[in-house]
């Protein structure tokens, strides 16, 4: 591999997606080389065509899939090396896409005390994604929520360290299955957010953590150590907050010492969104971007997500003696060795027929009772549903 294409591997696109797509969001091939001509890591939410005002332009499950479909086989063919895309979409309490099922959100899901249904309704989100073309996932969401003002507190599972990993053991389970590579059905999991988050200052969403270590690791780290030791959570996204003045995305003791060398985690490790350029912008720790993508991708963040914004600065750090070219091996092998265990080198391409057509609904898991009324009840039609 070339040092470019090494590069693209570590690299994600979301808004930048207008670079391959027209304005009714179908792939364009006229346009795909700029983009997308020495490979591409991962693409961030396929269901999504643009942004507006009033939310996303979104595609259909069909629609998902053809896009996606039209995506792999241009950079397959088209490609020096022909590696195959890998694409995420958020999936904390069911598929977030449209007619994805929508379960309650974790926090009330945890309310069941109840393992075997969170590992049911992640299984449902898995094989929504996969049908559609997706092997990855950014959940479960194992912080413990300890702080009743923080605005993202319903994504948790709560403040018990118990509780949380049994759910975010079960949950991983559902997104990823007990064994690798991944089954047809399956999609990566990711832990997040490593760490403190949720634990912040003020209840103030990615605030700082003042956090001691042994707090740290006895009830922060546990949901997430058991997401690795226990189910093999295969993706972890580091944190926007600093813990003791570190920030996630440069803590190598966080990424390196804790996560890879004490509990042997094996996989990938995912920015948050932009959080790498935060590290100019908000942190303060880096003085430009080219210093913050050298800084994070040696503490150990293989993949910059959602867009090519502070990892395109590699290539011209290792031509000019800043960084070691190793490091980006290390990096680009991560990414494609999941690529690897998600089947992608083998069947990139999804039958469109596996993804639910427009009108189509899927039944959620449900543990009640035969006589359960959800069982037997029809799903309401659209009107019926505006109405009530």
């Amino acid at each position: 591999m070339t040092l470019e294409e090494k590069v693209a591997q570590v690299e994600g696109v979301w808004q930048r997606r207008s670079d391959f797509t027209d304005a009714a969001g179908h792939f364009n091939p006229a346009s795909a080389a700029a983009m997308l001509g020495r490979g591409l890591g991962e693409m961030s939410r396929p269901s999504e065509i643009a942004g507006t005002p009033t939310g996303p332009r979104t595609r259909s499950p069909r629609e998902e899939a053809d896009f996606v479909n039209a995506l792999q086989k241009w950079v397959i063919e088209n490609t020096r090396l022909g590696i195959p895309v890998m694409f995420h979409e958020e999936a904390v309490h069911g598929l977030v896409a449209p007619r994805g099922t929508s379960f309650p959100v974790p926090i009330g899901l945890a309310s069941t005390w109840d393992p075997a249904l969170i590992e049911q309704v992640m299984t449902v989100a898995a094989r929504e994604a996969r049908a559609r073309g997706v092997q990855h996932v950014l959940a479960p969401v194992v912080d413990l929520g300890r702080d009743p003002r923080w605005g993202r507190f319903e994504e948790t599972y709560g403040e018990d360290p118990y509780l949380v990993s049994r759910l975010g053991v079960a949950a991983v389970r559902g997104y990823q299955g007990t064994s690798l590579p991944l089954a047809a059905d399956k999609v990566f999991a990711t832990l997040k957010h490593f760490a403190g988050h949720g634990s912040h200052e003020g209840g103030v969403n990615t605030a700082p953590a003042l956090i001691p270590e042994r707090l740290l690791r006895s009830e922060l780290l546990m949901p997430f150590e058991a997401g690795v030791k226990e189910a093999g959570a295969y993706t972890v996204m580091p944190s926007y907050n600093e813990v003791d003045g570190v920030p996630s995305h440069v803590n190598q003791w966080l990424l390196e010492d804790v996560l890879r060398r004490e509990w042997n985690f094996q996989g990938l490790v995912v920015s948050d969104y932009y959080a790498i350029e935060q590290l100019v912008s908000r942190h303060h720790v880096a003085l430009d971007k080219a210093d913050a993508a050298r800084q994070s991708i040696e503490a150990g963040v293989d993949l910059e997500l959602p867009d090519p914004d502070v990892y395109g600065q590699l290539a011209a750090m290792v031509k000019d003696g800043r960084l070691a070219e190793a490091t980006i091996d290390r990096a680009a092998g991560r990414v494609l060795k999941a690529k690897f265990l998600a089947g992608l080198f083998e069947h990139s391409v999804r039958r469109p027929s596996r993804s639910r057509s427009r009108g189509q609904r899927a039944r959620a898991p449900c543990a009640c009772p035969r006589d359960c009324p959800s069982i037997n009840r029809p799903a309401p039609e659209p009107r019926q549903r505006a109405a009530a």
